[in-house]
């Protein structure tokens, strides 16, 4: 089962992936984005290795987007200090990939927590600090508009399947009092 599991991560599967980094991945494959995962990258003070959560491009619009998602309950100096990392050792991973490029691209890094309900600050390591609740708004927005019957999310994306059948059926599942 282990050897399924590695195996399944390097294909780009789900098994075996974290949900935050496969739910960032779905959203971004959902709006015509290239998506890599867990890409492996040197320490931008070239001593080892690091691994990125989700670096998408959008080549249509000259855009990437860099995500770190996590669900730690750090100290936010201890946050600031590992998202500076991470989007620094991205920035220089993105400037690789788009070295060819005729236009610079526009390049988005976001740091997506869970645990972090409260936070007044608007940025986290350089880059743009989204919260979960805000992160699944965005999602919801736009899949209450698309009908199952008519836009189903495709099936090859299962988390962002889920959600849209949550918003479509909301009303049978939280308004039901024998449901809870």
């Amino acid at each position: 089962m282990r050897l399924q599991i590695a195996r399944s991560e390097r294909e780009g599967g789900l098994m075996g992936t974290n949900y935050l980094v496969g739910l960032v991945s779905e959203w971004y494959e959902y709006q015509g984005f290239l998506v890599h995962r867990n890409v492996s990258v040197k320490n931008a003070a070239g001593n080892g290795s690091m691994d990125l959560d989700v670096i998408a491009m959008h080549p249509a619009q000259n855009q990437f987007v860099h995500v770190e998602a996590s669900m730690d309950s750090d100290s936010w100096q201890k946050r600031e200090q590992r998202f500076r990392r991470k989007f620094r050792a991205g920035g220089m991973y993105i400037d690789g990939l788009a070295s060819g490029m005729k236009k610079k691209p526009e390049v988005r890094q976001i740091a997506l927590l869970v645990y972090a309900r409260k936070a007044r600050r608007k940025t986290l390591g350089g880059g743009e600090l989204i919260l979960m609740p805000q992160f699944l708004y965005e999602i919801i927005e736009v899949l209450a508009h698309r009908r199952v019957e008519k836009q189903i999310v495709p099936e090859h994306l299962p988390l962002l399947r889920t959600l849209q059948f949550v918003t479509e059926y909301r009303e049978d599942l939280f308004l039901r009092d024998s449901l809870f």
